[in-house]
């Protein structure tokens, strides 16, 4: 089966949980994304077992490879037998026999089966607490798993939910993909939270940031004729993780640490998911969910308020009303608010501009030597006055900006908001500056009735060569000095520093004497029509009487 095939499988399966959820009538609620991603968690983490079990360097390898169903082989075996086992398997979830879909669905027949599938998916997320477990800013543990059959309010039918649940799970297995990793589950994972983040997010919009988008802030940031090795990679917005996962794939995942924080408990919850998926789970500990402006949950391991990073990106949100949190202690450290927090409007609170205080937040956690690419309203660039020109003062006067690149309309499905990425390098060593506008790419396509701009392959490789190149592109790329952007008051606008041209085109004399005459000509007929009008014009004012 080839990866096309595996994805429109996976896909499926996810088709299918949400089918019965809508079956017992949580479609919509409020617990269904819960619902959908933990037992789709649940799959993998079982998939993920069998498959390290059984291509483990151990005298018990043949015996699961060669069994009719390696689930009774691994349940025949004695406990003392599972656990030399696991240690062989360190990637592998902790999973006793019981915790196995295969013995879920052994046991359907039993009377009370929806307490038995919540106390398994319980059981099996306290087993692996300490791997598996993520913390708020307040450094409480939130849980793998929770009881979900109890989100459908009729008693009578909570067991035949949780079997109709199981019997999705036993369709096929993952375990033939699992080498593909990224590209795999980025696919994946896309089509499993697309329902999940069209309405945004309330007070700190989800808004999903595209592949495309994360790919090209990826690959600008990582110079890939670098070694890299313990690196460091940090989103103080992280979402589900999208820009996350880029990175640490371009970095390379056993070459990097993630650490994250976002206040959306269920944006949390699928960023969990998305580092397991792809092979980050020693990330898992650096996860926090709170507000990151206000509590910080990343320290310094040398005493310091904040730990740097080696990589900062982020999508934060723009405009939100956080008046009731701008009075906190956290926004008067003038060091790391050094433009100053946006004033609260006395009308349209929700338009109070937050993402110039992540941006600020961004510069401050980012090493001396860190690169940073953060997205920003493409009103920023432009910005002649008030806190968004003194952060561009902080990073031009500080050699600090690497390039922009300014984006499509509506590359966000769910946003109108015209967007560009900003390229941080604290390091910058050659003084340049590119700008690129790449408004005029992409493909329109409608997604659920919005109309949404998509990069093609080409043209995200037509961005990363003119950056990587800085190649001066007419009316697309222009490569900068520092001292011009301040001449230019600051504008990070690639349009504004684009050369006007000219075209001028060859002809003979004899081509010119001709449209000389015939200009000539044309001139003495408007002449002549104006004489004409003039003579009427006098005649009628001579015919003009005065009246008593």
């Amino acid at each position: 089966m080839d990866t096309k095939q595996h994805i429109e499988k996976t896909e499926a399966l996810i088709d299918a949980l949400r089918a019965t959820c809508s079956a017992y009538g949580l479609s919509g609620d409020s617990s269904e994304y819960k619902i959908i991603v933990q037992v789709f968690l649940y799959k993998y983490l079982n998939d993920k077992f069998g498959y390290e079990v059984k291509r483990a360097d151990t005298d018990y390898r043949d015996r699961l490879r060669n069994a009719e169903h390696w689930e009774e082989a691994y349940k025949a075996m004695t406990e003392a037998e599972r656990e030399d086992l696991q240690d062989f398997v360190p990637e592998a979830p902790r999973m006793k026999p019981e915790f196995l879909i295969a013995s879920l669905y052994n046991r359907m027949a039993e009377d009370g089966f929806a307490g038995t599938f919540d106390d398994t998916m319980v059981s099996l997320g306290q087993a692996n607490a300490d791997r598996y477990s993520i913390k708020t800013s307040g450094r409480s543990n939130v849980a793998l798993f929770e009881a979900i059959t109890t989100n459908v309010t009729d008693v009578d039918r909570r067991d035949d939910f949780a079997k109709a649940l199981v019997n999705k799970l036993i369709t096929f297995n993952f375990e033939e993909v699992f080498d593909q990793k990224y590209d795999f589950f980025a696919t994946v994972f896309e089509y499993l939270i697309a329902d999940y983040n069209k309405n945004g997010g309330g007070k700190y919009a989800e808004y999903f940031t595209p592949h495309a988008v994360a790919t090209v802030m990826a690959r600008l940031l990582v110079d890939e004729k670098e070694e890299l090795k313990s690196i460091t990679c940090c989103d103080p917005s992280a979402g589900t993780g999208t820009l996350l996962m880029a990175l640490a794939h371009q970095i390379g995942e056993d070459r990097c640490t993630i650490y994250s924080q976002d206040q959306s408990q269920k944006s949390t919850t699928m960023l969990r998911l998305n580092l397991i998926l792809n092979n980050l789970v020693h990330s898992l500990p650096n996860v926090v969910q709170g507000d990151s402006l206000i509590s910080w949950g990343h320290a310094g391991k040398n005493g310091e308020m904040m730990e740097q990073f080696d990589y900062v990106v982020s999508n934060p949100p723009f405009n939100v009303d956080f008046s009731e949190s701008v009075t906190h202690k956290a926004f008067q450290n003038t060091d790391r608010f050094f433009a100053g927090v946006p004033n609260i409007p006395n009308k349209k609170k929700d338009s109070m501009a937050i993402y110039q205080c992540f941006l600020q937040h961004i510069l401050y956690i980012l090493k001396s030597t860190g690169k940073a690419a953060v997205v920003v309203p493409t009103g920023f660039l432009t910005a002649a006055s008030g806190i968004p020109l003194k952060i561009k003062q902080r990073i031009i006067d500080e050699g600090w900006l690497r390039g922009v690149v300014s984006m499509p309309s509506n590359i966000f499905a769910n946003t109108g908001t015209n967007v560009s990425v900003i390229f941080i390098d604290k390091a910058n060593k050659d003084g340049n500056v590119i700008l690129i506008d790449a408004s005029k790419l992409g493909e329109k396509v409608k997604i659920d009735n919005n109309q949404k701009t998509v990069l093609r392959d080409f043209e995200i490789e037509q961005i990363i060569d003119t950056f990587k190149q800085q190649k001066e592109v007419d009316d697309f790329s222009k490569v900068v000095t520092f001292k011009e952007i301040k001449d230019k008051k600051y504008s990070l606008s690639a349009g504004q520093y684009f050369d006007i041209k000219i075209e001028y085109v060859d002809i003979s004399e004899e081509e010119f004497n001709s449209r000389m005459a015939e200009y000539k000509q044309k001139l003495n007929e408007m002449f002549a029509e104006s004489h004409e009008l003039e003579k009427e014009i006098m005649e009628q004012l001579g015919k003009l009487r005065f009246e008593k």
